[in-house]
């Protein structure tokens, strides 16, 4: 009987989750979908890079963005965060023959309360708003990313079109690794069930989130929003600015090809310090949180296939079932990033091992080393903005409301 029950309510969460979770499963949101075309103007565009011991790929960044086919003023502004591996001296390479669009500002010392990301973005913002020529757009980057010649003016002609105060692409990560090609789809997969992006896109949806890759962002509705230093604890900064600048006007996120990330996460390890980098965060460094989360996520991944194995007659039924959904709903993401079917009927195994990363999470915040990027400890409970709690309390509110109607 209590198998029957559990299989009944797995079943009934994944149900909600195909026909009511925002379509999130589809990763229809993509920039190819009702392109705008080209900028009606050319407006001006400052490029802010953060850059913290990024000599292996900035310089194809920076030339991917000097290649840019963007026919109005656009310069990059690089904030060279404290390296030790010649970060600000591959970059001036990279532009060398680019003369006076990259200016390269040595980072200042780390203020409490700042994470090293955004103390970076803060000073690159502060720098290209000062000039005299004021750009009309940021392109907030990261310094392993590139960008297809056509990318910045079609984000442009995006964010003329839709008036967005915030246009976003989730660049696409490499899978190239066997542990990249089990766990990355799955890590976009996760993020846009968290944030389905069609509820970021609607302009009276609560939920907000952005990818912090590539945003496209207005300054002045950056500075209405409080700056950066509104956002300057968060660890989770993209989704802590997304939910910032939806208050301020529609805000746009979607799939692309022509924005790609270079950096490797060649073992299943690296793929561990990036979740554990910033889950517990994401939960609030809450115990009770993480709790919840895990149960959660057993019984919305793990209830079904072992019904399916170990159950009998209805709850067996049920568990095929609920697994054959949990398969259906990973394909298209699969498809996006060209791999096998195969990996669909893993996809629990593949949530259990994103649920101990994110015990972890909980666990290196609890040795006082939350949030370690490159040598530093960046976890700061007291920090997280209002922003920030505000958009995970919306994204978990939703999810768990409709898990209660199924129940």
């Amino acid at each position: 009987m209590l198998g029957e029950i559990v299989a009944t309510v797995a079943f009934g969460v994944w149900v909600y989750l195909l026909v009511g979770r925002g379509g999130f499963w589809l990763a229809a949101e993509r920039d190819t979908r009702d392109e705008p075309g080209p900028p009606r103007t050319w407006p001006r565009v400052v490029a802010v890079i953060p850059a913290r011991d990024e000599a292996e790929t900035i310089g194809a960044t920076i030339e991917s963005l000097l290649g840019q086919a963007y026919a109005g003023p656009f310069s990059i502004v690089l904030v060279d965060d404290e390296s030790r591996d010649g970060t600000a001296e591959a970059a001036r390479a990279a532009a060398a023959q680019a003369a006076g669009r990259l200016t390269v500002l040595p980072g200042r010392p780390l203020p409490a309360g700042w994470t090293g990301k955004l103390w970076a973005v803060h000073q690159g913002v502060a720098h290209a708003t000062s000039t005299p020529e004021s750009p009309d757009y940021l392109l907030l980057t990261d310094a392993d990313i590139t960008y297809a010649p056509d990318a910045l003016a079609r984000l442009v002609g995006r964010a003329q079109a839709s008036g967005t105060v915030l246009t976003s692409l989730m660049a696409k990560l490499r899978c190239v690794s066997l542990a990249e090609r089990a766990f990355v789809p799955a890590f976009v997969y996760f993020f846009q069930m968290l944030y389905p992006f069609a509820w970021v896109n609607r302009r009276r949806h609560a939920i907000a989130g952005a990818a912090g890759g590539c945003m496209l962002v207005r300054p002045d509705a950056l500075q209405a929003a409080g700056g950066i230093a509104a956002i300057r604890g968060a660890l989770i900064d993209d989704c802590a600015l997304g939910a910032a600048l939806k208050k301020q006007g529609p805000i746009w996120l979607g799939l692309t090809d022509r924005v790609t990330s270079a950096r490797p996460y060649d073992h299943i390890g690296d793929i561990r310090r990036m979740v554990a980098r910033s889950a517990y965060a994401q939960l609030g460094y809450s115990p009770l949180n993480l709790v919840g989360t895990t149960l959660g996520m057993g019984l919305t991944f793990l209830a079904g296939p072992i019904m399916a194995l170990v159950g009998h007659g209805l709850a067996q039924m049920l568990g095929f079932a609920t697994w054959a959904l949990i398969a259906l709903s990973y394909q298209p993401m699969l498809r996006f990033y060209r791999g096998s079917p195969l990996w669909g009927p893993a996809l629990p195994a593949i949530a259990l091992a994103y649920m101990a990363f994110t015990l972890d999470s909980a666990y290196q915040h609890g040795r006082g080393r939350g949030g370690l990027w490159k040598g530093r400890v960046q976890a700061q409970p007291q920090a997280q903005t209002q922003a920030h709690a505000d958009a995970r309390a919306d994204a978990q509110a939703g999810a768990g409301a409709k898990v209660a109607e199924q129940k």
